[in-house]
């Protein structure tokens, strides 16, 4: 005679927390699977552990994972033979919804809901209610457990109306099935048919890859045809938590693919194991080749997967890293990192913070020890995503010393041709010289014919150039220092080069200059006022008639330009024209001045010096046909 299957109630709340749980707290139905698998995983992994200390419980068979498939049926089942459980076990973890405490969790939901609808995920944590995602797929779920070491089984069913029963069920050994009976597909609602082994195998791959126990597909499709598989959906190959010794080069290019879908060679990888109060591991890769969205805001992948005991969570976990590493590509595995019910946001941060710290850590010193031992190897990563990695000096939350450490760009004393570091410079810096000189331009080209660098190569001066967009803003804040030495721009400021002794004495001809010259250099100011603030001679130009600077702590004219490109307002900067005191230009202006200070030829004259100064440091003019015209009137007067 069968026993009658006792039917009893959940707490009061339950409608309330599957509607919550269906609609709220999962962005993907497909996410069910995960639940299920990983807590089959967590089952095996209990009973090896149990299996230390009582023996006989065991199973002869391989542990493993089985999704069986009734197509005509419409049911999932996903069944393991770990640890199970008993009737009690069911009662408890099974039969009691958010055993926190459902009422004061609908509170609190309650009073927190974001106007769209969604939970904030603070709260939504340390709830227990991974096992009814089901409900999501299935109106209605069985589950068959039977304990290790006991011979009684137990069957818990529940449509998720409020009830569920209880009853004594039959199954050969210990472990747990969890029978789905699953709704209708519907595309639009984002349930898919999970019927089918191929979207099975889609999820298990996403999700479950590393789960170290095979997952295999069982069973039959709607038309009552085999679907059975023997080989494994999963490939359970969690390298990063084999020795290093153990894991190839091709296994490491596998797995490479696999993360971040590029199928060029990566540059280089490093392991990395946090130790601590909690413990976790990564396995990080440079990339050979800058991601094609690398610069897309809204990019749908960012860098690193986070998983928890193999189990995959999130895709592009940002926390992990800061954006100016969004470019490094792998995995972190936590064995006990703290998630919210859903898994897909993190419950607690200071984890994530301290695993974050250590990655940076020893990515840094991964791309120092390359810069120092693989000077080839280090260019090329340069090359690629060296503008990247100078985004770190705008996070006030980055180390910017050991950036420093880690930048090579051209220089004049190369021409270009070959990067140094900041190291390098100051290896060879002039004696006398008290800062780094640097000079940003739009390109190479550009900045090596710079009228701004003319007194540093009469000097022997070695100057930087910097031509990433990106240099304009980071350099543009000011304030870094190297081994004691200022950043300092030669496209700012005074200029004073050479000896104690040398500038004095052109100090002292300098000033000399500006009693003689300053009358013209009023009238210049007045007829330039609307592009310039201030005239005046010049310490670092040996050829060219003139140049345009700006002040310390100015922004430049191509950040000026930039900010405006990405729609934000900027007061417009105007520079100081700095005139060649050498140059035979300046005795014919001041003829001009003294001839008729308000003649047009001197006006004329004026602009043309504006104008060939924006030219010649690779700026763009505001008004090219104002200099076309200006430059026919001069050709006309010539001829």
């Amino acid at each position: 005679m069968s026993q009658v299957a006792e039917k009893h109630s959940f707490q009061a709340e339950v409608k309330q927390l599957l509607d919550l749980m269906i609609h709220s707290l999962y962005s993907h139905k497909e996410v069910f699977l995960r639940e299920l698998v990983s807590n089959s995983s967590d089952a095996l992994d209990k009973l090896r552990f149990e299996s230390l200390t009582r023996e006989g419980l065991l199973p002869e068979r391989e542990l493993s994972i089985t999704l069986r498939l009734d197509g005509k049926a419409r049911t999932l089942s996903v069944e393991d033979n770990g640890v199970g459980m008993s009737r009690e076990e069911v009662l408890q973890n099974i039969g009691t919804i958010a055993r926190s405490g459902s009422r004061e969790f609908l509170q609190l939901v309650a009073k927190a809901k974001k106007k769209d609808g969604s939970v904030p995920p603070e709260l939504i944590g340390q709830f227990g209610v991974g096992f009814y995602a089901s409900f999501m797929v299935a109106d209605r779920v069985e589950l068959l457990t039977r304990r290790a070491g006991e011979d009684e089984a137990t069957l818990w069913q529940s449509t998720g109306d409020g009830t569920f029963t209880v009853e004594k069920g039959q199954r050969s050994e210990a472990g747990t099935t969890v029978t789905l009976h699953l709704r209708a597909e519907d595309e639009d609602d984002g349930l898919h048919d999970y019927c089918d082994a191929q979207v099975l195998r889609s999820v298990v791959k996403k999700y479950s890859d590393f789960v170290a126990y095979p997952i295999r597909v069982q069973g039959t499709d709607d038309k009552g045809g085999d679907i059975g598989q023997d080989e494994p959906l999963n490939s359970g190959k969690a390298i990063w938590t084999r020795p290093k010794e153990e894991v190839t080069e091709d296994d490491l290019k596998e797995f490479y693919r696999h993360v971040s879908h590029d199928w060029s060679d990566y540059l280089t990888h490093l392991h990395v194991h946090v130790e601590g109060a909690f413990e976790a591991r990564a396995l990080l890769f440079l990339p050979s080749k800058a991601p094609f969205d690398l610069y897309m805001p809204d990019r749908a992948h960012r860098g690193l997967q986070l998983y928890v005991k193999r189990v995959f969570i999130l895709d592009d976990c940002e926390d992990l890293l800061p954006q100016w590493l969004r470019f490094v590509r792998g995995v972190v595995d936590s064995e006990d990192l703290s998630l919210n019910v859903s898994r897909e946001m993190l419950q607690q941060d200071r984890q994530i913070r301290a695993i974050r710290k250590v990655l940076v850590k020893k990515l840094l010193d991964k791309l120092g020890s390359m810069k120092d031992e693989d000077r080839e190897q280090y260019l090329a990563f340069w090359k690629e995503l060296g503008p990247v990695l100078k985004e770190g000096f705008l996070d006030p939350a980055a180390d910017h010393d050991r950036l420093l450490t880690l930048l090579v760009g051209s220089s004049t004393r190369s021409e270009g041709a070959e990067p140094t570091s900041l190291a390098e410079y100051l290896d060879r810096i002039e004696p006398g010289q008290e800062d780094i000189y640097y000079l940003t331009a739009e390109n190479l080209a550009a900045g090596l014919h710079s009228p701004h660098l003319e007194a540093f190569r009469q000097k022997g001066i070695e100057v930087l150039l910097f031509t990433d967009r990106v240099d304009e803003v980071w350099l543009s804040r000011g304030g870094f220092e190297f081994q004691e030495r200022k950043l300092v721009s030669v496209t700012r400021g005074e200029v004073s080069l050479g000896t104690d002794e040398e500038k004095k004495k052109r100090k002292e001809e300098v000033d000399k200059s500006q009693t003689e010259y300053g009358d013209l250099f009023f009238r210049l100011r007045a007829i330039l006022q609307d592009e310039i603030k201030e005239v005046r001679l010049s310490s670092r130009l040996t050829e060219s008639p003139a140049c345009l600077v700006g002040e310390e702590g100015e922004i430049s004219p191509q950040l000026e330009a930039m900010l405006r490109q990405m729609g934000q307002e900027v007061p417009e900067t105007k520079r100081v024209l700095e005139l060649n005191p050498e140059h035979p230009l300046l005795p014919r202006l001041k003829q001009l001045y003294d001839k008729d200070a308000h003649s047009e030829e001197l006006e004329e004259s004026a602009w043309l010096l504006v104008d060939q100064a924006v030219l010649a440091e690779g700026g763009k003019l505001k008004d090219p046909a104002r200099l076309a015209r200006r430059i026919s009137e001069l050709m006309k007067r010539s001829l």
